[in-house]
């Protein structure tokens, strides 16, 4: 069996914002995890639950509070020279969410792709540059004629492929992908994540995707990590996390998700959640989930729950596994 490598470690990372003179919002409470070469991780958790904000932080678009975040046995959290700093942002890449949003709409296809190129290989000739475009058009599933459009031409689908080609142009090693197909239709949807997929296998590269959809992260996710008001509640293989989740929360939300099959779809029980999400600014005592959790104990409301690792590579936060 082939030894897995690590590629990113992130430890007990937190980022939080202050709202007025007193009042301080805790996106991100104290995460960790670790990301292996050539797997992708799934962070799931409905909006608001800080997993955006996660994956800003690693690439370093905001400034962590405090934790570590170790890409390839180096802390990016350090303050670094202009070169290694330069380095670190070529091999760490981003896709964002909203691909009407993400592509300046005065600038031509060919102008986003090869603002990259031209900032970490400004050696490169003008025809050579050229000639690269139109191969990360391509590969992504456009074609060269489109270089010379604006982002306005296009359609979401097309829009996000042009952001995945940005994306890919400077030969990152790992990609944070937020949400990148949250914005487009289903049918759209399928068609980017089978995308990703393959350029996963074709440039060897690691992913960080991101999502709410936890029907969609399963296609493309190896371990998924699920993320609840700043906290992670639960690790896991993806197989492992859809067929036997822990947490009451992630059991919640799976038992959402519709089943192709009728007869299984009638038959199963829904859990409901009740209660409202609590204020992230004043977020409640012990387990930020037990004022909507249906197996709540007394002790949920004085003690944190521990991080732990109840099987093998299946990490769970909750005083059920004690």
């Amino acid at each position: 069996m082939k030894e897995k490598v690590k590629l990113l470690e992130v430890k007990n990372l937190q980022k939080h914002f202050k709202i007025g003179k007193k009042q301080v919002l805790k996106a991100v409470d104290g995460i960790s995890f670790d990301i292996y070469k050539g797997e992708t991780l799934g962070l799931v958790g409905e909006s608001g639950c800080g997993k955006s904000t996660a994956g800003r932080t690693i690439n370093r678009l905001y400034a962590a509070t405090s934790g570590q975040v170790i890409y390839n046995g180096e802390d990016t959290q350090v303050k670094k020279s202009m070169k290694d700093t330069k380095e670190i942002n070529k091999k760490i890449q981003m896709i964002f969410q909203d691909p009407y949003s993400s592509l300046d709409p005065r600038m031509t296809v060919m102008e986003i792709i090869s603002e990259g190129i031209s900032n970490y290989s400004p050696h490169m000739g003008k025809k050579e540059k050229l000639t690269k475009v139109h191969d990360l058009l391509e590969l992504v599933g456009l074609n060269k004629n489109h270089a010379n459009r604006y982002p306005h031409e296009f359609s979401g689908g097309q829009r996000q492929r042009i952001g995945i080609a940005r994306a890919l142009a400077v030969e990152p090693e790992f990609i944070i992908a937020d949400e990148p197909i949250a914005a487009l239709d289903v049918s759209i949807q399928a068609q980017i994540v089978n995308l990703l997929k393959e350029l996963q296998l074709d440039k060897k590269l690691t992913y960080l995707f991101i999502a709410h959809d936890l029907s969609m992260v399963k296609h493309i996710s190896d371990r998924i990590a699920v993320m609840y008001m700043g906290n992670l509640v639960e690790l896991a293989d993806s197989g492992e996390l859809y067929s036997e989740p822990l947490h009451p929360y992630t059991q919640a939300l799976l038992s959402a998700i519709p089943l192709p099959n009728p007869e299984i779809e009638r038959s199963r029980e829904r859990i409901i959640l009740t209660g409202d999400i609590p204020d992230p600014i004043n977020p409640p005592s012990g387990c930020r989930f037990r004022t909507r959790c249906p197996v709540a104990m007394d002790v949920c409301a004085k003690v944190v729950p521990e991080w732990q690792e109840v099987k093998q590579d299946h990490f769970v936060a909750c005083h059920l596994y004690r």
